[in-house]
Order: structure tokens, then C-alpha cells, then sequence
């Protein structure tokens, strides 16, 4: 067992369950109720973020079932997922000159990228 690749999918399982739980209360509940978006906006925000979630939970399956069975190019691809993830978040800070923090998903990815790519050894 590659226990890299077993902790990466932890941290992506993890942050699955952030994003849909508490992510869900903090932005998908109020980002509904902004009735002053046009429909078809907000409905493609909504969209997008089930899209983030199932692409979370894919993410920890493909890595928990890489630290089994060996698979380098599955394990390359999650790790430039969780890596441009990652640069997207932090230049989405840069950018809109907000806190880190107040976008602290790249943390949780950045991790991801560390741990898959130290599998990846």
C-alpha cells in the first residue's frame, strides 16, 4: 500500500465532506435565496458546485484505490487537478485582494497536491 496516495485520498475525502456539508450551509443556501441573480446564473453556480462535489468524492476514490493498485498516470492527473485547483484559488486571492483565508480552499487542495505527489515517488 502506498500510504502517501492513502493519506492524500483521506485529505480529499475530507474536503468532500467540508464541501458538501459545512459548504453547503455557508454558500450554497444563500447563493439559492439571491434572488437578485438571474436564474439561469445562479442555477449554473448551483450546477457548478455539484459538479465540485462530485469531482471531490471522484478524487478520493481514484487516490484510495491508486494507493492499492498501482496507476501513475491516474495519480498524475488528480495531482494537476489538486495543483491548478490550487494556483486558481490563490490567484483568485490575488486578484480580488482578499484574505487567503477567505478562500481557504487552496490550502486543502495544496495538501492533496503534496501528499499524491509524494506518492507519485
Amino acid at each position: 500500500m502506498n500510504y502517501w496516495l492513502a493519506a492524500a485520498a483521506a485529505v480529499a475525502f475530507s474536503t468532500f465532506l467540508i464541501h458538501a456539508l459545512a459548504g453547503g450551509r455557508e454558500i450554497v443556501r444563500p447563493l439559492l435565496a439571491a434572488r437578485e441573480l438571474a436564474p439561469i446564473p445562479r442555477l449554473t453556480a448551483y450546477y457548478c458546485w455539484h459538479m465540485v462535489t462530485l469531482l471531490l468524492l471522484a478524487m478520493s476514490l481514484a487516490l484510495a484505490w491508486a494507493a492499492y493498485h498501482a496507476n501513475l498516470p491516474l495519480v498524475m492527473l488528480i495531482t494537476a487537478l489538486a495543483l491548478a485547483f490550487t494556483v486558481l484559488s490563490l490567484a483568485l486571492v490575488v486578484v480580488y485582494r482578499m484574505s487567503p483565508w477567505h478562500l481557504p480552499q487552496w490550502s486543502l487542495f495544496a495538501v492533496i497536491a503534496l501528499l499524491a505527489g509524494l506518492g507519485l515517488v
